[in-house]
């Protein structure tokens, strides 16, 4: 086969950037923790989706065939008490919860993986693995419990770097006395009256939380594979204690990359459902586009802390406005030239640079651990500057053969940006018109209007100039830039467009006489 572009990702295990090399030429095996299904996911679970989506993206983008699981924790001592709470069915909880994730995923362009497994489907994978190390000497029982016994795993912390007593005990549950180490950790747990149970070598119960992974890891991508991923958050215990695990049911065990993705904050404090200041991922969407909070994620290194910000929010929707009102004027400008299609012309030298450029920064920020703000913030922004440059030089008169030129240029530029875009989970399927549409909605939502008040404006704004009321005119279109709408004069029209807010001047005080 063809020789890959060198990719090369961060790994935690070594601390290191190192360049990618699959167990098997061609093909990459990729399991990422999924959620805890027993609520609407929240931004955090966007961002670990949304870095592994454009990790998955890109890789197929390169020529790999990839395999990526990610599963749903299905079962778990958070669902069980919400359900407790609502009185409904743990795994009847759950399966809408998984839905609701499925439907927040579309939305945000996320691509579907190749697996998705629920642990109550994998209960025999599970306890075989259990088996497997209770047989090595690698885990104990008691009534009913059974316990990995870490004094076994010689290497335990070489991931995260942790010394063994650093252990959290229990992590999930509360310290039990009965084990032989504190920071023993539960492989299964004997069954409690209104649990879900399954029967079992050891007596009815359900799977601690660390093995599951373990299990179905295992069971899709075999023992050895390439990348496990997920949130910085799980790499102690949960990925800790997966290592551990692994090894003691199979010692060939291994994962060549580890890699994960940094916080979400809010006022630089970590997001998190337990300490109560998340945002729902459907709390954000019901006023920005998910495009908007897609190009709000990328806009920040997958491995950095990303600051939730309303400010940012804004900025990445209008930066999405853009993208997509230069590809609709793009397509309407090169509709009108359809006879050119087929001649040989050639793009101008400036345009040839141009997708040079982009072509050679996204391939070496991309294979460069998943750069991202680099082709959003420089490469990316330059293409559509010169897409909109030859837009108004189509405007102009000029020859034929100019013409002719800028047209193919425009072609040729605006496939790459599409192609650019399309990577980066950004290119929707619906019509130009139809995504700007809907981010003038958000646009108007977030303003608390609705278009026929924008449109009223405008009207009023007009009379307020042909009546020589300036002052008036001018008050309008400030009034509406501070929520947001931007008006813009188009000859004798005015049209409407979604803004960043602008902060208004504080109205100097009337001086007294």
């Amino acid at each position: 086969m063809a020789e890959m572009t060198e990719l090369r990702v961060y790994n935690t295990m070594t601390q290191q950037k190192e360049i990618l090399k699959p167990v098997v030429d061609g093909k990459v095996s990729m399991y990422v923790c999924g959620v805890t299904a027993y609520d609407l996911s929240h931004l955090g679970h966007a961002r670990a989706a949304v870095s592994f989506d454009i990790l998955y993206r890109y890789l197929q983008h390169l020529g790999y065939e990839v395999t990526y699981v990610r599963n749903f924790t299905d079962v778990d001592d958070k669902i069980i008490r919400r359900a407790n709470e609502l009185g409904e069915n743990p795994l009847t909880l759950s399966s809408c919860f998984c839905q609701e994730y499925l439907d927040d995923m579309t939305d945000l362009h996320c691509l579907s993986p190749t697996h998705q497994p629920r642990v109550s489907d994998h209960m025999d994978q599970i306890k075989d693995m259990i088996t497997q190390i209770i047989n090595n000497d690698c885990a104990y029982t008691i009534d009913g419990d059974v316990y990995f016994a870490v004094d076994k795993s010689p290497n335990y912390g070489r991931l995260s770097g942790r010394k063994l007593e650093d252990n959290r005990a229990g992590e999930r549950v509360a310290v039990d006395s009965r084990k032989r180490n504190p920071a023993d950790f539960a492989l299964w747990k004997a069954a409690k009256p209104g649990e879900p149970s399954w029967d079992s070598p050891w007596g009815p119960g359900r799977p601690g939380w660390h093995i599951e992974c373990s299990a179905m890891s295992a069971h899709y991508l075999t023992f050895k594979f390439d990348i496990h991923g997920g949130g910085i958050d799980l790499i102690f215990p949960h990925h800790e204690n997966e290592i551990a695990q692994s090894c003691a049911a199979c010692q060939e065990s291994n994962v060549s990359y580890w890699m994960h993705n940094g916080h979400v904050t809010n006022n630089n404090e970590k997001m998190s459902k337990s300490l109560g200041n998340f945002f729902t991922i459907r709390q954000i969407t019901d006023l920005y586009h998910p495009l908007a909070l897609r190009y709000f994620l990328l806009g920040t290194h997958y491995r950095s802390p990303v600051n939730y910000s309303i400010a940012q929010l804004e900025i990445a929707s209008d930066a999405v406005f853009y993208i997509y009102q230069t590809l609709r004027d793009c397509e309407d400008t090169l509709s009108l030239f359809q006879e050119v299609n087929g001649r040989n012309v050639c793009i101008t030298p400036a345009a040839r640079d141009c997708i040079r450029t982009l072509q050679t920064d996204f391939q070496t920020k991309m294979s460069d651990d998943l750069s991202t703000p680099h082709i959003l913030n420089a490469s990316l922004q330059e293409a559509l500057r010169f897409i909109n440059s030859c837009l108004n030089m189509l405007k102009k008169k000029q020859q034929k053969q100019q013409q002719l030129s800028a047209v193919e240029s425009l072609t040729e530029l605006g496939k790459e940006v599409k192609g650019v875009l399309s990577v980066l989970g950004l290119l929707s399927t619906l019509a130009y018109s139809e995504v700007l549409q809907q981010l003038k909605g958000k646009a108007l939502k977030r303003a608390g209007m609705i278009e026929d008040d924008v449109l009223h404006l405008i009207e009023e704004r007009a009379l307020a100039r042909k009546n020589k009321d300036f002052s008036k005119g001018d008050q309008i279109r400030a009034d509406l830039a501070s929520k947001g709408i931007a008006l813009m004069d188009v000859g004798k029209e005015t049209i409407w467009r979604p803004c960043v807010p602008v902060q208004q001047e504080p109205q100097a005080p009337a001086s007294s006489t």
